[in-house]
């Protein structure tokens, strides 16, 4: 079974039996058996029995196979599913009549209330796994708490996902690798950004963009590149504060080619006009071009200088030989640090000491110390824990610290780093641990306290810590009450990118599509019927590359000469004029933001969540327009562009993000974009295929080895029984996207031959005739499918739990917001924060 099937299950199970036990209010259990024998069994027999009862049972599912009403009312998982059916407007099928609304309301009730014993006054908040910060959240709290940037994703093995989340508590395990790695990462993050001096020398970095001349480029990460073949004079004119003595210290390094390069050249370094440095270069991968004099300057600007002259012509620059690459030498240049001024006098605290060394003046008394150390650490576990740390720890912590302090070649400062270690290593920063407020009422479940709700409204929000406002609130009892305004700045933050990124990121998998597997030449070969011709020259330039290696171990010259001329010779009639056909990094990324801007567009204006489904205005840069073929965007910003009416672009579904991430490498795929709609618009994904059922790909041949289009194929996988019941659910909704291929572009054709019918009709019976007209659906006849699986997303994302049966009650109260307000996405954050779930701990949570 696969992983997340079994997590499934598994805590599907928990939280059925805990919110079947729970105390309810109004009617007794025996009431509602004698209302469903008088009330609700005539509507199941009338509506359902057709399928589900009197010796029918398909889906494995049959009302009359139990032996009593009071085992009936017991299956809760079957209930949920019978709830979510009905709302959804899969059953009763399209075909059947539909269930009378009277009749829908009174079995709706009796179900929740009933079946599954909800009690809308006393609900359940579920049971939450302690949940470990995850790599994201790590990062961003290391961040925030230690002002540093530690890459987890390079440090850390990846998280495993449940429900679509990588915040899921059941499925964030902790091994003994990972906890090997946590120690190493704290004495790695305390060495970085904790000082363990009181005072040093000032210094700054010149970068490479300050200098300015002749004879160097632009290269990456601030470098400048210098062409040994190419004269260069390029000056800075740094400016100094101060009197005194400086360090100059010249930073560029030589990088050559794997291929030997002549090129060399003389290389002169100028301050203020004095020669300071002479040195030839030549090739000789990595050496560093080493510089560093002291000066005595006066306050004011100051000139640094650096001229190259070559010493060999490009004549003499040799041609580039196969397999090699093209032979060069450059000089990066890096710019110049600047260290001083160097007297005693001049020097400062450094960075980041007051962020962890708050006093002016170090205490000269070993008591003050040890106050001064508890003090220290007092504040910083407590923000470490993200709430007020019990004595004992801090005394403990002190201990260590002034211990570690005393020994041979120790320091306050050093004591203290020691301490800090040991609190990044604690389960106490690494789970977000949640206290309850004392109980007011026994038979209720206990509010969280202030700062655990402080905790979960940041991390869901922001993906990272409390921040000041929110524990100066929390310390004072009055975050609850002011919970609108903090939310409302929150959102504002540039740290609310973190709920886009990693909330839309994951239900909409815009993060994939920088890193999904897309083969441009394939894709457009496949639309234009070129397909079965690329493969065939693919197999010939295969076979000479292997008839090559052949002639060469015989020695045979001219077949040598022969074959590679024949490969030349293909190379310029199908090498797309040396032009690479590519899904470009910067078009991906493009898309990503697309998606990514779009949704924080709409939190920030409070926008409908429907304008995610249908929408006149997309955000484009120039590369993305043209790719879209949307006219008049220039330049490489991204910017809100109002559609051209015929478009067929606007809402996530004609994204490149989802039409990418939801493609095959090679090809589009119907199927995954069907199942992307069921699954994270409409909440209702079918289930997990059969075992051994034969590949798309083998429905693709015909008898005479020609290629069939998709749309041929899949009518044929559809008319396999087992397959028939999900593919005829999932198709018709990919196929609506029929006219955009794997890379998100708009065509006519696929395997030469046109798109048509790219209408379809939905389960529940709604027709579309193209993409644009589903949309339309999904946001009038499906919209309240839609508010309910946006709703069961965001809070299971907010929760890091998946959904339960508990959280129906809170699940319908945000939709009816929604449905009340015409979508307006506060209604949706601010409805998952105040709800029981997020505000409470269920009474049996350890």
């Amino acid at each position: 079974m696969p992983h997340s099937q079994s997590l499934y299950r598994r805590t599907r199970f928990f939280a059925l039996v805990s919110c079947s036990v729970l105390p309810h209010a109004g009617r007794a259990e025996a009431d509602y058996a004698g209302i469903y024998e008088k009330e609700i069994l005539p509507i199941l027999e009338d509506n359902c029995y057709g399928c589900h009862g009197d010796g029918e049972n398909k889906g494995k599912v049959s009302f009359d196979e139990f032996s009593s009403t009071g085992e009936l009312m017991n299956q809760p998982e079957l209930w949920v599913h019978a709830l979510k059916n009905i709302r959804s407007g899969m059953m009763p099928p399209a075909k059947k009549d539909r269930i009378p609304p009277d009749d829908f309301a009174k079995l709706e009730d009796w179900i929740k209330r009933g079946a599954l014993k909800l009690d809308p006054q006393h609900p359940d908040p579920g049971r939450v796994t302690l949940r470990r910060l995850n790599r994201v959240e790590y990062r961003n709290t290391i961040r925030d708490l230690m002002g540093i940037d530690y890459r987890t994703d390079e440090e850390f093995p990846a998280d495993d996902t449940g429900y679509g989340f990588d915040n899921i508590g059941d499925v964030l395990s902790t091994s003994s690798m990972l906890l090997e790695k946590y120690m190493q990462a704290a004495e790695t993050i305390v060495a970085r950004s904790v000082p363990l001096e009181r005072k040093i020398t000032p210094q700054r970095d010149i970068e490479a963009d300050n200098f300015h001349g002749t004879g160097a480029y632009n290269g990456n990460y601030s470098e400048l590149n210098v062409s040994l073949y190419d004269p260069a004079d390029i000056t800075a004119t740094p400016e100094v504060a101060k009197t005194g003595t400086y360090r100059v210290v010249l930073n560029a390094v030589v990088r050559g080619s794997f291929a030997y390069d002549p090129g060399r050249a003389d290389s002169e370094w100028f301050i203020d006009g004095q020669r300071v440095m002479q040195q030839q270069l030549k090739w000789e991968d990595g050496r560093k071009v080493v510089s560093s004099t002291e000066v005595k300057w006066e306050a004011g600007k100051h000139t640094l200088r650096f001229v190259m002259k070559p010493l060999v012509g490009k004549d003499q620059k040799p041609e580039e030989k196969p397999g090699d690459g093209p032979p060069n030498v450059d000089l990066k240049f890096q710019g110049v640090t600047l260290i001083g001024p160097l007297e005693p006098e001049f020097s400062k605290r450094p960075k980041n000491y007051d962020r962890f060394f708050p006093r002016e003046e170090m205490p000269q008394d070993k008591a003050e110390q040890t106050k001064y150390a508890e003090e220290i650490l007092r504040g910083f576990t407590t923000r470490a824990f993200r709430r007020p740390v019990d004595d004992a720890t801090v005394h403990r912590l002190t201990g260590l610290a002034m211990e570690s302090a005393e020994v041979p070649g120790g320091s306050f400062e050093r004591g203290i780093a020691r301490a800090i270690t040991a609190v990044l290593a604690s389960p106490r920063f690494l789970f977000r641990m949640e206290d309850t407020l004392p109980d007011e009422y026994p038979q209720t479940h206990p509010l969280l306290d202030e700062y655990a709700l402080a905790s979960r409204l940041s991390y869901f929000l922001w993906s990272t810590m409390p921040d000041d406002a929110l524990y100066q609130m929390a310390g004072r009892g009055e975050l609850r009450k002011n919970l609108p305004a903090q939310i409302e700045r929150m959102l504002k933050d540039d740290r609310s990118d973190e709920l886009v990124e990693n909330f839309a990121g994951q239900w909409l998998q815009s993060r994939d599509v920088e890193s999904v597997s897309v083969d441009a030449r394939i894709v457009l070969a496949r639309d234009a019927g070129q397909e079965k011709d690329m493969r065939q020259r693919f197999e010939r330039f295969q076979k000479l590359n292997r008839d090559i290696d052949e002639a060469e171990k015989a020695h045979d010259t001219a077949k040598v000469d022969s074959l590679k001329a024949e490969r030349g010779e293909m190379r310029k009639k199908f090498g797309n004029n040396g032009k690479r056909i590519e899904f470009s990094g910067s078009l991906r990324t493009a898309m990503r933001r697309e998606t990514e801007m779009m949704f924080k567009h709409l939190i920030q204006t409070d926008g409908s969540v429907l304008g995610l489904i249908e929408n006149d205005s997309t955000y484009l840069n120039e590369e993305l327009a043209n790719h879209y073929g949307v006219p008049d965007v220039h330049g490489g910003q991204m910017r809100l562009v109002k559609l051209p009416p015929d478009s067929p672009r606007g809402g996530i579904l004609t994204m490149g993000t989802t039409l990418a991430v939801t493609s095959n490498p090679t090809r589009t795929s119907p199927v995954k974009r069907g199942l992307f709609i069921l699954d994270n618009i409409l909440g209702t994904p079918p289930p997990p295929p059969p075992p051994n059922i034969p590949s798309l790909e083998a429905s693709e041949k015909t008898h005479d080895g020609d290629d069939r289009t998709l749309r041929e194929a899949l009518a044929m996988h559809r008319e396999k029984p087992l397959c028939s019941s999900c593919h005829d659910r999932m198709d018709p909704l990919g196929l609506a996207m029929e006219n955009f291929n794997a890379m998100g572009l708009w065509r006519d054709k696929e395997r030469g031959q046109p798109i048509e019918g790219v209408g379809g009709k939905l389960i529940t019976g709604e027709t579309f005739a193209d993409v644009k007209e589903l949309k339309h659906v999904l946001v009038t006849a499906r919209r309240t499918d839609y508010y309910r699986c946006l709703t069961e997303k965001m809070l299971t994302y907010a929760l890091g739990r998946g959904p339960e049966p508990c959280d129906i009650t809170t699940v319908d109260g945000i939709v009816e917001d929604l449905e009340k307000s015409e979508g307006k996405f506060s209604k949706l954050i601010i409805g998952i924060i105040d709800s029981t779930p997020f505000q409470r701990r269920h009474r049996t949570t350890p």
